[in-house]
């Protein structure tokens, strides 16, 4: 076993197996084969399949704990060859392409073979590639660079994508100006100062949960409820109401620490936690929201892959959402229809009131995902299902059942009160967008390493120490991503460390007041529905025009 686990595999020789189906993964110049993992991965299939041919050493560590970690070299196969730096693939379901041993034989020159290792066709399908043919739009074969602009020239205006596709390369042309090159020299620097932080994020001790704050938590939720209950009986049902939903806005922040192993480190415990939480008290599935948050965290803000800004047909943060694009997420079309046509000209007016209405669409999402059977069917977290559809029931049970019909009469009185407590919780809906819908979404390629997208495309946001406990200590949403194990209660005593780090190495943090940030997301959001504007205008436009043209 060892000899195989030492064993030198070449570029073309891990491409060919890629080709031929099987799920390779780089971590730390090990070649890990996860075929037989994929069913089992706690974290979902998909977001495996969003690291097949990378390195995904600084993800993997970040994500998972010590005892995880011990594990992953059991699925190893061989080494990379040290001769040459590792060059990122293109995960099949992002689009790249792989060709075989004989697909590559067919090349004359050796050299361009190694240069267009991952650009020809191949009959093949590699594990995780999406029914649909998706086209990245960052050339699969280039290290983008800032004297490559040229990929992202402004083209002349003949067809009306032309207009949406000359304002996305701009925004682009402005982030390669932003940002450290590209080069595999250069990320690799950042990769391993990122390295070097983190040890010292753990040496000074910040993976250490402080239980006591999470005894202020239970006692803050707890009231709440009480306070809820109480008011309910003395038939103050709109206060009520009001205290229930700011205690879901509150529980929300324990099953996201669940969610990432953060609060006793252990995935049983946590899970326990966090599925008790927020199935049986809240009523959403915390299977769901891992398979979903999980490729979020791994693919942040790409419009054709991160479900977390994919609102068609209510919102668009790209204009890319305008092609009618295909959701590896979901598996299907998002289209740019005739609703998200008239909706996304005026999503900056309705953003707030549309996100009040957003935990009944999670409901949704809840059920399809444990009722469908999305998350894992095999390995150690198989029966979170049973117990998530019990929980779900449950909720549904006491709230909408005990709680609603039976001791709250007429239907204009229970209407009232399902809406009020659930617009309460509209905030965490605002909170968890307010980190991403301002922030970059274009596509530079997989040269990128994982600290340079991070803060590429998260912001964080300020506010006094007291008031804390309304963003859940989420609001450093930046340092969590950098970060997703560390216990949220340390993100504060964290930043100062971010910053500097971001100093030495060029990188931008950056963080708005709660305010100013809302200010962005919806400049942001303005700025897209006048995309659209221009774009519905063009169209009609050349429309008039090509009608001329048929005219005798």
């Amino acid at each position: 076993m060892s000899t195989i686990k030492s064993r030198i595999l070449s570029k073309s020789e891990i491409e060919h197996r890629i080709a031929t189906g099987d799920a390779i993964v780089i971590y730390q110049d090990n070649v890990l084969k996860l075929n037989k993992w994929i069913d089992k991965h706690p974290g979902g299939d998909k977001a495996v399949y969003h690291l097949i041919g990378r390195d995904a050493t600084d993800e993997m560590i970040s994500y998972h704990c010590d005892g995880t970690q011990s594990t992953f070299l059991r699925w190893s196969i061989g080494k990379i060859d040290h001769k040459y730096k590792w060059e990122n693939f293109l995960p099949p379901i992002q689009g790249g392409i792989y060709r075989t041993y004989e697909e590559q034989n067919q090349q004359n020159d050796s050299e361009t073979s190694t240069l267009t290792a991952s650009c020809t066709d191949s009959s093949t399908a590699p594990i995780g590639t999406s029914s649909v043919k998706i086209i990245p739009k960052a050339p699969q074969c280039e290290i983008l660079t800032k004297e490559k602009f040229y990929y992202f020239e402004k083209r002349v205006i003949r067809d009306p994508e032309d207009v949406i596709d000359n304002y996305d390369n701009d925004l682009a042309i402005q982030d390669l100006n932003s940002i450290p090159s590209l080069d595999y020299k250069t990320q690799e620097f950042l990769s391993k100062k990122y390295n070097q932080l983190h040890e010292n994020v753990i040496a000074q001790g910040f993976y250490q949960c402080n239980y006591w704050c999470y005894f202020k938590e239970f006692c803050r939720i707890s009231s709440l409820m009480m306070f809820s209950a109480s008011l309910f009986k003395t038939n103050h049902l709109f206060f009520s109401a009001v205290l229930l939903g700011a205690a879901w806005q509150q529980m929300t922040f324990i099953a996201h620490d669940a969610g990432h192993i953060s609060i006793t480190h252990n995935y049983q415990i946590d899970n326990l936690i966090g599925m008790t939480v927020a199935d049986w008290f809240g009523g959403l599935s915390l299977g769901w929201w891992k398979r979903n948050h999980n490729v979020h965290h791994l693919i942040t803000n790409d419009p054709i892959h991160d479900p977390d800004i994919q609102h068609l047909p209510f919102f668009a943060v790209s204009t890319r959402l305008f092609k009618n694009v295909y959701s590896t997420y979901y598996d299907k079309y998002l289209y740019y229809d005739k609703a998200a046509q008239y909706f996304i000209k005026f999503q900056d007016y309705l953003y707030y009131p549309v996100l009040c209405f957003g935990r009944f669409n999670l409901y949704r999402l809840s059920w399809t995902h444990l009722l469908l059977g999305l998350g894992p069917r095999k390995g150690k977290a198989a029966w979170f299902r049973y117990y998530e559809l019990l929980g779900l029931s449950f909720f549904f049970y006491w709230f909408f059942y005990l709680i609603v019909y039976s001791r709250i009469d007429g239907w204009g009185a229970r209407l009232q009160y399902v809406l009020v407590s659930h617009i309460t919780t509209m905030v965490v809906h605002v909170q968890i967008t307010l980190s991403h819908f301002a922030m970059s979404t274009s596509d530079l390629g997989v040269s990128e390493s994982f600290v340079s997208k991070q803060l590429r495309t998260t912001m964080d946001v300020d506010c006094p120490e007291w008031f804390d406990y309304f963003h859940g200590g989420l609001q450093y949403q930046a340092i969590h991503h950098l970060f997703p194990r560390v216990p949220r209660h340390n993100f504060r005593k964290l930043q100062p460390l971010i910053i500097d780090f971001c100093n030495e190495v060029g990188l931008k943090y950056t963080i708005y007041g709660f305010g100013k940030g809302n200010k962005e997301v919806i400049n942001k959001l303005g700025e897209i529905a006048r995309q659209a504007k221009i774009l519905a205008d063009c169209t009609k436009s050349m429309k008039k025009e090509a009608q001329g043209f048929k005219r005798p």
